[in-house]
């Protein structure tokens, strides 16, 4: 089964670029499959990880970034591979 994991945060107004950097520096042990980030207006940044996993497998996560650099709580979804 193929799971999927989002996380997506909005940086405090300007920083954008920071929590993109941050992000994409953020490294996970083991690795994913397959790992996609992309940004968004209004300074988000959504990081996306594919795993060879059950759905409630435990799986390294991006953590919390630094509570100056986001506006809010991160958001986390996870998802599984449909037929």
């Amino acid at each position: 089964m193929t799971v999927a994991l989002m996380w997506e945060a909005r940086a405090v107004d300007g920083r954008g670029e920071e929590l993109l950097a941050w992000a994409r520096a953020q490294e996970l042990e083991p690795p994913p499959l397959r790992r996609e980030t992309f940004r968004a207006p209004q300074d988000r940044v959504l990081v996306i990880t594919w795993w060879d996993a059950e759905f409630d497998a435990v799986l390294p996560e991006l953590p919390e970034p630094d509570g100056e650099l986001v506006s809010r709580a991160v958001h986390r979804w996870r998802f599984e591979t449909v037929g």
